[in-house]
């Protein structure tokens, strides 16, 4: 999504071939930092188009590219009577459910993220990405009652909310800045990619749809919302060259095309646990090419809340468990 995990698809992927551990592992390298790197093409495309052109230009040209994918390979789903069932799904009702989809999964959160960048720091955009765990754990829970968090999630979820704080650095804002508003933007963005997994997972985890139309689908209606959306996002003028034309084809056919194929193949081949692990990677990346390429400088409060924000990933994801040493001291067998 976009910088995020595609957690929806893993029931349905069951019948296709797992991708051998080198390229899953490539693959899972390739996501992290091509989904890393999106907050620098987006800065870069910036320079030159505005935040509705860059969210629609890598939304269509994501669903080019993804439809493209489907187009070659027709992947199919068995039906209840073992025949392949159809490319595409035929029930209304599901479309209907992608299009709830196309607006949480790329048209507000790709809106906010390109215009929060127009006031924050690409590498500062990246870190507030990281809290789409912290996003979806809350939204999983509280919304759409999906999972239940333990004592140790919620204290994950509530160090997650702390360093977000931390993050935007309140005692430094007189107001409402142009700077505190790009950051509240990115937290409505990650709000939506929390809401998405929810979602999917509540109403089209269990339908038989193949994994690379699920990614065409989500991506595909929502080109078509941004296509709709036309006239108010994309009609002004541009001011191009081969750095924005470049960052613009990234963010599209590898950031919102070919990274979700290489996210629902890693998916398939060490489940959703494993694979959104890619969270971890695709900050450091950001922040790394943000300093090396664009030459910003972060605060100390911000890598110390983005690090806040991290550790309460690994607890509201069951990685780490408040007592658990002294759990496995008391069920260790007597020497």
């Amino acid at each position: 999504m976009s910088e995020r995990t595609t957690t929806a698809a893993a029931p349905t992927a069951a019948s296709v071939s797992r991708p051998g551990a080198a390229s899953a592992w490539l693959q899972f390298l390739a996501m992290g930092v091509t989904w890393g790197a999106s907050f620098l093409f987006m800065k870069v495309a910036l320079e030159g188009v505005s935040f509705g052109q860059v969210a629609w230009s890598r939304t269509v040209l994501g669903a080019i590219a993804l439809g493209l994918i489907v187009l070659v390979t027709r992947p199919r789903m068995p039906a209840v009577d073992g025949t392949p069932g159809p490319v595409l799904p035929r029930e209304p009702v599901v479309w209907a459910h992608f299009l709830v989809v196309s607006a949480t999964t790329c048209v507000i959160p790709y809106l906010c993220f390109a215009w929060a960048e127009q006031y924050v720091s690409s590498s500062l955009a990246s870190i507030y990405n990281a809290t789409t765990p912290i996003m979806t754990a809350l939204m999983a829970t509280l919304v759409f009652r999906v999972e239940r968090l333990s004592g140790s999630r919620w204290f994950g979820v509530g160090l997650g909310i702390i360093g977000v704080l931390v993050v935007i650095g309140p005692w430094q804002l007189a107001g409402f800045t142009g700077s505190l508003a790009g950051q509240l933007a990115c937290l409505v963005a990650t709000l939506c990619y929390g809401f998405t997994f929810g979602y999917q997972r509540r109403f089209l985890s269990q339908r038989p749809i193949a994994p690379a139309t699920f990614a065409f689908l989500s991506i595909g209606v929502s080109a078509v919302v941004m296509l709709v959306l036309t006239p108010w996002l994309a009609l002004e003028p541009v001011d191009l060259d081969w750095a924005i034309v470049g960052s613009l084809l990234a963010l599209g056919v590898l950031g919102t095309g070919l990274a979700y194929i290489w996210n629902i193949n890693v998916l398939r081949a060490w489940g959703p646990t494993n694979v959104s692990t890619v969270t971890y990677v695709t900050p450091v990346v950001g922040v790394a090419l943000g300093i090396l390429l664009l030459g910003e400088q972060l605060s100390w409060h911000e890598p110390v809340g983005g690090a806040l924000v991290l550790v309460g990933i690994l607890f509201a994801q069951g990685r780490l468990r408040l007592g658990r040493r002294r759990a496995a001291a008391s069920a260790a067998p007597a020497a």
